[in-house]
Order: C-alpha cells, then structure tokens, then sequence
C-alpha cells in the first residue's frame, strides 16, 4: 500500500530550492496590443512598446531563475501558523487546533533546516507522510516550497494562456493561467501568474504543484511577492486553505495557514556597520564634579542588570526576532507613561518598549524593558487592552522582578540562532505572575483607562473561549502565557466585562491575525496599519484570532525613491 505525500508546510527545514488583447491568431503566441486600455489612459500611465507573448515569457523564465539564485544568499526567518478547522452552524468554519513553526531559510547548500523549535519530526528533510493509515503530520517542507514557482522554471515544461491585465496595488501586471505539459514529472506549478510589467519579475501566483501519482497530495496556496530593493521582489506572504481535501476515502484535511518571512536584511541589524564609519567626537567639557567618578554601589547594580537586558534585546534584534526601534514602540510608550504618571511612579533606569516579531501571543519583561508579540497587537481590540498588557508587565518592573543578571556575560550570547528559545527564558514563577496581576489591577484603577476595562475583561473571555483549541497561539516561547489551563492572567477583569456574545455583530472581542501591525520584511521595520474601519455584516466575519488571506497594496521601489512597503490586512 503506497504512502501519502503532503506538501503541507512546518517552518523551517525548506527546499527553497483593462484588458490586454492578443494578436490576430488570438493564441499564447500573439502579439500583446496596446490599443486597447481603458484603465491606462484614465491612469495616465504610460504603456510599454509591443512585445511577443513567446518574448514575455523567455524574460519571466529569466527573472526567476535570477529571482531563485538571490534566494540562496539571503537567509530570511520563516513562521508559519496552521489553524485546522470544523464546521460551526452559525460561524462558518472556525479552528479545532493549531500549530506553529519557526526556522531560517537557507539555500547556500542546497536545503537545510534551521529551526527555532525543538519538537520532535520538525528536522525531517522530506515531505510528511502518513503517520497512520488515517493521520496526516503538517512538516516544514511543503510551506517553504511556496516561495518559489518551480527551481527550474522554463517555456518547455509548461502551457500558458494570457488571461487579461489588472492592478495590484499600485503595480500593473499581467495575469497568465500555467498548465504543466504533460509527462514533465510531478512537482511542477499549475495555477496563476501575476508578472509585473517593467522587468517582467513574477510577483504572486496563486494555485498548487503537480502530483506525482495518486498518492501525493499538494496544498492550494497564494504567494506574494514585495519589491523589497530597486528591481528585487522577494517572498513575504504566503496563505494555503483547503476546505475538503479527500485522502483514504474516509478523511479530509480542512485548514487556513499563514507563511510571514522577514529578517533579509539581518546583517543590518546589528552595529558591524559602525566599525566601517570614520567618526570624529567632538570635545566636550565635562563637569568634573558629575563625571569622572566611580559608580556607587546602587548605580553599579543598575548599570550591571542593564548590561544583561542590554546584550538580551541586542541578540533578540540580531537575529531578527525582535523589531528594531519605531514608531509602534512609541505608541506603547504613551500607554505605559499613561500608567506610570496617573500612580506617581519613579523608575529607574526608564522603562523601554519593544515588538516581538513572531505571533503567538505573549509579552514579557527583559528587565526594564517591556517586550509585546506582533501577534499580540494585532488581536488586541482597544487601547484598554492594550493598557492591561502593559500593566501586568510594568507591575513586574514595579515590584522589583528581577533578570538574571548571566546575561551580563557577553559570552551567554554565543549560541546558534536556532537555540534561541532554549538559551532565553524571561518566564517569571506563578507566585510573581499573581503579585503582578494585583499590582497591575491597582495601577489600572488609577488610570485613564479605567472606565474602559470591560473591553479588556471582554478580550480575556475571548482569550478563555478560544485557549482550547488554540494551544500554539497562545503558547510563550520566551515568556509566560496569557492562559494556562483554567489560569487566565488579570481574571479578576473577567467580572467587569459584559458577556460574551459571538452571535452579536456590534461586539468586537479579539480581532484576526494580521490586521494591525505592517512589517518591512527587509528592514524588519513595523508600523500600525492605517485602514478605514470595515462594517462587520455577520458573526463570520468577526474571525477573533484566526488567520486570513494576504492581499497587499503592492507598490515598486525606484532606484532614487524612497522605500515603501506592502500594507497587508485581512480579508474582511
């Protein structure tokens, strides 16, 4: 009995390995007019020469196996987060599990796996079988093969079929149906193309790969592409569903996943660049009754436990995991000014705020420093919430929490990127978790927010109600979790919040996955997402922390213009 083969992704042991009109004969050979182009001359967007559909395609081919050689020196990380699903009468489909995965692409060598988590099956290095007759085991292998098209993407093996001309974003592309030939071996795209029109660079495509027999399966999925640098479009989002996929008669696989890569840049990231620049200090005088002395002891202490948070958020960006300073670090700035100013709190040294990359939901501290997930924001409903988070967290800096001060050794930081979530733990003990929940209670009371914080005991009900089923998402890697079992962290805000209806269209608990924070791939830059609030028609469309489909407003780099990146937000 043959086994099954399922290209269904984990995260990271990866083989990266309007209307356009055709010429008279009116097939994939024709010539592409411009006669015809409505939407161009409302634009006033200029309309390339005529070329040969045969002379698009040669170039496509060309640019992706440029596209696939700048991919073996770039080693991005790679997240993806699977939701299973089950039928719900009133909701559509909602999850009944999850899972997670986190590594580094790298292509130098040919596959190799280097994966942030450590659970077992995640270094196979081939697709996932069968675990059983009737199982199916998700794997990292079959989501990263999502980033490319095909590793040998030529003319020959393929049938294509010009379809029209459309806008993504800002970018005209051409949209083109690619059919394998026949007897070209399994394994091959088939699906959609979208190839943008200046340098003929393929910037999404949307379908599956061939199989090989009748025991191979291939997941549906949608790829997208960032002009990430002048002429570079690089993987950022990937979305894979499949809502009745058959296998052994008896069994079908229904799930929604999303693939993120970021970090391209990453040696950027880090202060190497310093050492290549001449800087001259200017002379300055110094009142030597302030400086030029010994630290006291107190000072000494402060400045040792700042050392270690310092050499922790500095590997953390290193590696890409952490975001670099910005503007959404200002935002929850305010809100933890807003707590410490209404409580007549003095705190030294100052208390800093950073973003998590990743998205399981979970914040921490490193030591004065307050550390917030990507995926944590972009479920928070309100600012209240948000006030909470911070709360628990800034009541752990108030009551004297401390970080293992280890880290002040530069050498804890030599350690294998994979081995990160091993070598850092910012978990506190269950006694200190329940001291900064009443310590964080009482700061709220004192604050702005705290007329607000039924939305915030509405957040943690929804937080309660989802916590079963969704175990990786809510669980830390490098902190504590916002649910444990039957404990729920700040429960005490449970009885002020009002009850949970998901039938009510007008309540709004938690939101999707994706659609607050905007993430630079390259520069690992994060700002908020500025998008007009979209009327929620039906209790399906609420979503609270489930994952949806990309669709990026893309827009292209100049080699003079300022850098812009892709928005992307749910599908609402």
């Amino acid at each position: 009995m043959g086994t099954l083969r399922i290209a269904l992704l984990s995260f990271f042991g990866f083989i990266l390995l309007s209307t356009w009109t055709l010429g008279q004969d009116g097939n994939s050979k024709g010539v592409l007019s411009q006669n015809h182009d409505p939407a161009a001359t409302q634009l006033n967007v200029p309309v390339p020469g005529p070329a040969s559909f045969d002379q698009v395609l040669d170039k496509v081919a060309e640019r992706e196996h440029f596209f696939t050689a700048q991919m073996r020196h770039l080693h991005p990380l790679v997240e993806t987060y699977i939701q299973n699903l089950k039928s719900d009468h009133e909701l559509g489909m909602v999850p009944v599990n999850d899972q997670y995965f986190l590594g580094r692409i790298d292509l130098s060598n040919g596959t190799e796996d280097r994966s942030f988590m450590g659970q077992p099956g995640f270094r196979s290095r081939v697709f996932s079988k069968l675990t059983s007759l009737y199982a199916m085991k998700f794997l990292p292998l079959g989501f990263a093969q999502m980033v490319i098209v095909d590793d040998d993407f030529q003319r020959k093996y393929y049938d294509f079929n010009f379809v029209r001309r459309e806008f993504l974003g800002e970018v005209r592309c051409l949209v083109i149906d690619v059919e394998p030939k026949k007897n070209t071996g399994g394994g091959r795209f088939m699906g959609r193309i979208w190839v943008e029109d200046q340098d003929y660079n393929i910037v999404r495509f949307n379908g599956t790969y061939s199989a090989a027999s009748r025991y191979s399966y291939y997941l549906h999925f949608d790829s997208w592409r960032l002009n990430l640098r002048p002429g570079l479009w690089l993987p950022a989002y990937i979305y894979s569903e499949e809502s009745d996929l058959h296998y052994r008669m008896t069994r079908s696989l229904r799930f929604k996943a999303q693939t993120r890569l970021w970090g391209y840049d990453l040696q950027h990231l880090g202060r190497n660049e310093e050492f290549t620049q001449i800087l001259v200090d200017t002379p300055q005088v110094h009142d030597q009754s302030d400086s030029g002395q010994d630290a006291v002891p107190v000072e000494s202490e402060r400045l040792w436990e700042r050392q270690a948070e310092d050499n922790a958020v500095e590997r953390l960006q290193k590696i890409g995991l952490l975001a670099p300073e910005g503007e959404v670090d200002k935002i929850l700035q305010t809100v933890v000014n807003n707590l410490a100013v209404t409580n007549n709190l003095e705190i030294q040294p100052e208390v800093r705020t950073r973003v998590l990359l990743t998205s399981p939901l979970e914040s921490f501290t490193i030591g004065h420093t307050i550390v917030v997930s990507r995926g944590l924001l972009d479920v928070l409903p309100d600012e209240a919430s948000l006030a909470m988070v911070m709360a628990h967290e800034l009541s752990h800096i108030v009551l004297g929490h401390r970080l293992d001060t280890k880290l002040a050794f530069n050498d804890r930081m030599f350690f294998p990127d994979q081995e990160t979530f091993e070598r850092l733990d910012f978990g506190r003990s269950a006694s200190d978790e329940d001291a900064a929940d009443k310590k964080a209670l009482e700061l709220l009371t004192n604050s702005p927010y705290k007329d607000k914080l039924g939305s915030a005991g509405l957040f943690l009900k929804a937080l309660q109600d989802r916590a079963p089923e969704l175990k990786h998402l809510i669980r830390p890697h490098l902190g504590n979790s916002l649910a444990n079992g039957k404990s729920l962290r700040m429960s005490a805000l449970l009885n002020s919040a009002p009850k949970l209806d998901v039938r009510k269209t007008d309540q709004i608990a938690a939101l999707p996955l994706g659609g607050r924070i905007k993430l630079d791939p390259w520069s690992n830059h994060i700002e908020l997402v500025k998008t007009k609030p979209v009327a929620i028609l039906s209790p399906q469309e609420k979503m609270p922390f489930e994952v949806t489909p990309f669709f990026p407003y893309l827009t292209r780099l100049s080699g003079t213009g300022p850098d812009k990146v892709a928005l992307t937000a749910p599908v609402k």
